[in-house]
């Protein structure tokens, strides 16, 4: 029996290419994205199933995705949906920290606690996050609505880590490196696939020992 991966946001970006490493090794990938229509169209050639118009931050939205994926068993669940925003110092949008805050932090919360009947026991949990989210490493400032909300997902992650571990699912942290996808403009230093191949790595090394870890997508352990 194949396993089965279900991956937020994949209908671009990140998320799109851990939907393509995955269909390739041969696993059932099912794809959540809040738009479908032509920004769906590639997800449409890798997933299995595809399930369109879930904003993960609406209660309605995530009850429905568990409701269409009732008694199917998850092998891996990949928190994948984020935003970046930048705010400066002296004009901050507090809307947008709040946003941030939704979608970043307490939607993969939301998710998981959501999927949690779908998740048995061998299942594992990666939240796509950013070494943005490490206090130890700012040494540059900003950011400040996308730096918090990346901390509070660590903080989640680790938790869930803890509470999950009676139930044997291990979960991870893992921030993908600086990738050349639309949130920041196509400037970033390695490929969407690249970082893809990265964290798969990253997630097939995850056991319950090392469950609750921060790391890069290149193996590095990211300081909290």
């Amino acid at each position: 029996m194949r396993s089965t991966v279900l991956i937020t946001g994949a209908n671009r970006g990140v998320g799109l290419a851990l939907a393509r490493h995955y269909h390739a090794a041969g696993w059932a990938v099912i794809g959540v994205c809040r738009s479908g229509g032509e920004e769906a169209a590639e997800l449409r050639d890798v997933a299995e199933t595809l399930i369109e118009g879930i904003d993960v931050t609406r209660e309605g939205d995530v009850a429905r995705l568990a409701q269409e994926l009732a008694g199917r068993r998850l092998e891996l669940l990949i928190n994948n949906a984020g935003l970046l925003q930048d705010e400066v110092l002296g004009d901050i949008d507090f809307d947008s920290l709040r946003t941030q805050m939704e979608i970043n932090a307490y939607a993969p919360l939301r998710v998981t606690e959501a999927l949690l009947e779908n998740l048995g026991e061998g299942a594992k949990v990666a939240n796509i996050t950013s070494r943005m989210g490490s206090i130890a490493d700012n040494d540059s400032g900003g950011r400040y609505g996308y730096r918090a909300s990346k901390a509070a997902l660590n903080a989640f992650g680790k938790s869930l880590a803890v509470d999950l571990e009676p139930r044997g699912i291990a979960v991870a942290q893992i921030h993908p490196g600086y990738v050349q996808t639309r949130m920041v403009n196509f400037g970033g230093m390695i490929s969407a696939e690249e970082a893809a191949t990265g964290i798969a790595q990253r997630i097939e090394a995850l056991t319950l020992e090392n469950s609750g870890g921060f790391w890069h997508s290149s193996g590095e352990a990211l300081p909290w």
